[in-house]
């Protein structure tokens, strides 16, 4: 009978009055690892800068390599050493966001610390991914009367080979830090874009979304007309320097920026209004965030460079270059701004309880749902 009996237990020990409770000590948390190719892609990325940041610095402390005699750049002045400067500033956060996304530190970095200068990057990078190549194309066929890559019909200003040198750079960049990026972003945020477009919830601001969706659209307008007219041969709201200066080069980059133009007004309706089948949500996102970024950052860029280069009143940027460019930015920063209230609302119903989350159809909660 002895054998059924419950084994014996010692009674606790009873704690003396005032003795604190044990100290539960969490266990550490893993050693924070990259994989092969992610620490490969961040050693290009880095590598790819040196090109440029040298040649900048070589300009700055006085060096002509790669300038010829007779190039306008030889009288630039102060001006021209500022710009060099800030340039070399700009392409340095390459490597500084390079180490963000790959070191322990960068997850605890505010994510709009990492996404404005990723959605900068994008904007400046992509019209020379997407151009330089077509560029290169166009002229092995025997278009642009011989001239090398980013040279017009005027006087050069650099040597043909430093074309190759500084956009071949920035191609490796835009490829080795995008894909970092988008490593990371999975990573941090996958979450937030998982689903179909049609099964998104609706939510309190969504006429406010897609009043702002509209808004974008139609600013668009005017520079998709604008480079539309340019891609079809008309010197219309050109200045007469860079419209005796047109070369294969301006149509396709020109044809680039119409593309992006394009790509900007489908993604933001799509997202604002929803009215697709099966498509994935990634995919207006992607639209948005590529053709958003060109528009703003590339049109401020272009901006800067009419405004700093114009020295005689014939290649000063016309009205309508000038109205352009602004109207080009701000239908950019319409649609950043309507994807930053999106993922804002995608990350709060991420974050609601289990109950809630299911009654409002909203995507499942993660650990790291709160966008930081």
């Amino acid at each position: 009978m002895t054998a059924n009996r419950p084994p014996a237990t010692s009674p606790p020990v009873p704690q003396r009055p005032g003795t604190p409770e044990p100290t539960v000590v969490p266990p550490e948390p893993p050693p924070y690892r990259i994989s092969r190719a992610q620490a490969v892609l961040r050693a290009v990325a880095m590598l790819s800068c040196l090109p440029y940041i040298g040649l900048k610095v070589a300009w700055m402390a006085g060096s002509r390599l790669g300038i010829p005699d007779d190039s306008a750049l030889l009288d630039g002045g102060t001006a021209l050493r500022v710009a060099n400067g800030a340039t070399v500033l700009m392409d340095s956060a390459v490597i500084v966001l390079a180490l963000l996304l790959t070191r322990p530190w960068g997850k605890r970095v505010p994510g709009w610390l990492l996404v404005l200068p990723m959605w900068v990057a994008s904007g400046l990078l992509l019209p020379i991914m997407t151009a330089f190549p077509v560029q290169m194309a166009v002229r092995l066929l025997g278009g642009g009367a011989g001239r090398p890559v980013g040279e017009g019909s005027s006087e050069p200003f650099l040597d043909p080979w430093v074309f190759g040198v500084v956009y071949g750079g920035f191609i490796v960049q835009g490829l080795a830090l995008g894909t970092l990026f988008a490593l990371y972003a999975r990573e941090r945020w996958g979450h937030l874009w998982q689903g179909r477009l049609r099964d998104l919830p609706e939510s309190p601001t969504a006429p406010a979304l897609r009043a702002t969706a509209v808004a974008a659209a139609l600013a668009a307008l005017l520079p998709g007309v604008t480079h539309l007219l340019w891609v079809a041969g008309s010197t219309a709201g050109l200045d007469a320097g860079r419209a005796a200066d047109r070369s294969s080069d301006f149509y396709v980059l020109e044809a680039v920026s119409l593309l992006f133009v394009v790509v900007t007004a489908v993604g933001v309706l799509l997202l604002a209004f929803r009215r697709t089948g099966r498509l994935s949500l990634r995919l207006p996102l992607v639209l948005a965030w590529v053709g958003s970024a060109e528009m703003a950052c590339w049109g401020g860029w272009l901006s800067v460079a009419g405004l700093m280069g114009a020295g005689e009143a014939a290649d000063r940027p016309t009205t309508v270059t000038t109205v352009t460019y602004a109207v080009q930015m701000l239908a950019g920063a319409l649609v950043v701004t309507l994807g930053a209230y999106f993922f804002a609302e995608r990350a709060a119903a991420s974050a609601l309880p289990p109950a809630e989350n299911g009654a409002t159809g909203a995507c499942a909660p993660d650990s790291g749902s709160r966008v930081s």
